[in-house]
């Protein structure tokens, strides 16, 4: 059965006119995945962007004001998609333990390319998040744009799984702790598979990442 397009919504004060409103702006949104995953956020211009879709360098900044900026939105799209996922694997489960099996899967899990949004490669976009999504947290404006809610989506996912931890271990002290390590550390583990792979023990057809998180999660919650 062929999926049904999906909306995802995103803070407006993430961009300076919305991408979607335009086949210009979500060509922009589209080639800058695939560049920033061929050439690093470091390589990555909007100079290289504007040669790449045949448009003004200038266009693009009447859409972002800096690639900083369209990092942010990049990571916010993706945790809105996810949490979009999030929703549709937990709603109307009655074993709280399963919907955590459930969540965990989702949050560690190979990526596989949505066909609901046409213009995002959510496989090329995941590996951004994994790669590149710190580089939008280690800055010296951290502070001012968490106030402004630029990353509220992504504490918000935290927040939705922590609550079904707390389901499952009312008494667990540290809900947003743990699933923020396990999506952090599941990243780094994707990372390691595919660039530094004696620092983990993934094997081909094994889904061992996926089976390591949900077995620490459930053994912690429960000890």
């Amino acid at each position: 059965m062929e999926s049904l397009p999906i909306h995802i919504t995103i803070n407006p004060q993430l961009y300076t006119k919305n991408p979607e409103s335009s086949d210009l702006g979500r060509k922009i949104v589209s080639k800058s995945i695939e560049m920033i995953d061929q050439l690093g956020f470091e390589s990555f211009t909007f100079r290289k962007l504007g040669v790449a879709i045949g448009s003004n360098e200038s266009s693009i900044y009447r859409y972002f004001e800096s690639k900083h900026a369209l990092l942010v939105y990049l990571i916010n799209w993706y945790w809105s998609w996810i949490e979009y996922n999030l929703v549709f694997a937990t709603t109307n489960v009655p074993s709280s333990e399963e919907k955590l099996k459930n969540a965990i899967d989702l949050l560690t899990r190979e990526v596989k390319e949505d066909n609901s949004i046409s213009y995002i490669n959510e496989v090329l976009l995941n590996k951004i998040i994994i790669s590149e999504s710190a580089k939008a947290y280690y800055t010296k404006d951290i502070d001012e744009e968490n106030a402004k809610g630029f990353y509220k989506t992504y504490k918000r996912v935290v927040q939705r799984v922590s609550a079904i931890v707390l389901e499952v271990n009312p008494k667990f002290e540290f809900p947003n702790m743990l699933i923020s390590t396990v999506i952090e550390g599941a990243h780094h583990q994707r990372y390691f598979s595919k660039h530094l792979p004696s620092l983990t023990n993934v094997e081909e057809g094994k889904n061992n990442i996926v089976r390591f998180y949900n077995d620490l999660v459930l053994k912690a919650i429960t000890l």
